[in-house]
């Protein structure tokens, strides 16, 4: 049986697996593959334990974000998100991150979103307001186990500006939240009964989710960094349109990526891109360095691991083509895989005893 974050993981029938996907305005850098490369381990360490896995992994089209990036470009919202999405997928294949069962577009899920905002209306859990329908956020931090301060700075550095912080003065709390806003001339927009707007950030995860799986999940995997207020508010909205919890049985929050101590995002200037990494060193390495370091953990980047991760892939392929030292050592590399994920002791134990352990871990991890 599968644990994560130490909380084993049951499964009957097949495992519903949610992976938060890219905002696609930007080509993948090395923070965005490290958590889908994690989600594919969890995946595939699942179905080496014989559990048929369905994932679901979205695609944020629908964000501000997103329409700044295609007005600087010139390029029509959709057209841009297209094209982004494409380099994308071709980054995911090369990193051999098996290919997906669902991949909803948001601008697709648009009346799933309406959907929802009008059920958390007439159950009381959201309120309109000129055009607006904002969910009662109350109780949302605090089951998160952050506090009001750092509550609020999150909200703000994601978009969710609270009132207090000269932000919308419509809503009547600073921790609630927009599931969907009406929309100015010249940005994306569908009709509703509140007039033309478009989908908040968490609402749309909310309705693809629920939309794809039902009222709960296995398994939600995403970056750390989207644990508050995205993954908060996006559980929140769904429980409180279902009634069932919890939303997720476990969750993978992949540590972020850094470089100097700082965390790898184009605002800081300090990206490296997974495509330029491939084309300089073997997809295996590539992947060996991602996992590399506990998935919760946070991890700074140098170009020098990448030559470490390279020289202990040729010792797991010299170790995989060599007699194995007992017959237990295959056992105890997948018990460490399914041990939350751990990697570094599954590696460990495939050097050190070679033959079908390391042929395994090389296979399951996707090295090879």
């Amino acid at each position: 049986m599968l644990t994560i974050g130490r909380r084993p993981l049951p499964v009957v029938g097949r495992a519903r697996m949610y992976v938060c996907g890219i905002t696609p305005y930007d080509t993948t850098h090395l923070g965005h593959a490290r958590t889908f490369v994690w989600a594919d381990v969890a995946a595939r360490v699942l179905r080496h334990a014989g559990v048929p896995v369905e994932v679901c992994r979205n695609v944020t089209d629908v964000d501000d974000v997103l329409t700044s990036a295609a007005r600087r470009a010139g390029s029509p919202y959709d057209s841009f998100a297209a094209v982004q999405q494409f380099y994308f997928d071709r980054d995911m294949a090369a990193l051999h991150v098996h290919p997906v069962t669902y991949e909803p577009r948001a601008h697709t899920y648009v009346p799933q979103v309406v959907a929802l905002a009008r059920a958390l209306l007439e159950l009381g859990h959201a309120y309109e307001r000129d055009g607006a329908v904002y969910f009662r956020g109350a109780g949302v931090r605090e089951r998160a186990g952050i506090g009001a301060e750092e509550a609020a700075r999150l909200l703000a550095e994601f978009g969710d500006h609270p009132a207090s912080g000269g932000g919308d003065p419509r809503r009547d709390d600073p921790a609630d939240v927009a599931i969907w806003r009406p929309s100015a001339k010249g940005e994306p927009g569908w009709p509703s009964e509140w007039g033309d707007g478009r989908p908040g950030w968490h609402a749309e995860c909310a309705a693809m989710a629920l939309t794809t799986y039902g009222p709960a999940l296995d398994l939600h995997a995403g970056g750390a960094d989207l644990r508050f207020p995205h993954h908060a508010y996006e559980a929140a909205m769904a429980e409180a349109v279902t009634g069932v919890r919890p939303f997720a049985r476990a969750w993978l929050h992949v540590g972020v990526v850094r470089v100097d101590g700082a965390k790898m995002a184009k605002s800081a200037g300090n990206l490296v891109f997974t495509a330029d990494l491939l084309r300089h060193h073997p997809v295996g390495a590539v992947r060996l360095l991602l996992l590399d370091h506990p998935w919760a953990a946070d991890w700074d980047y140098r170009p020098g691991g990448l030559e470490e991760a390279a020289a202990r892939l040729e010792r797991l392929h010299a170790a995989a083509g060599r007699p194995a030292a007992s017959a237990a050592g295959e056992r105890a590399a997948v018990r460490a895989l399914l041990d939350d994920l751990d990697v570094a002791t599954a590696l460990a134990i495939a050097e050190e005893e070679g033959g079908q352990a390391a042929r395994t871990v090389i296979a399951v991890l996707a090295l090879g």
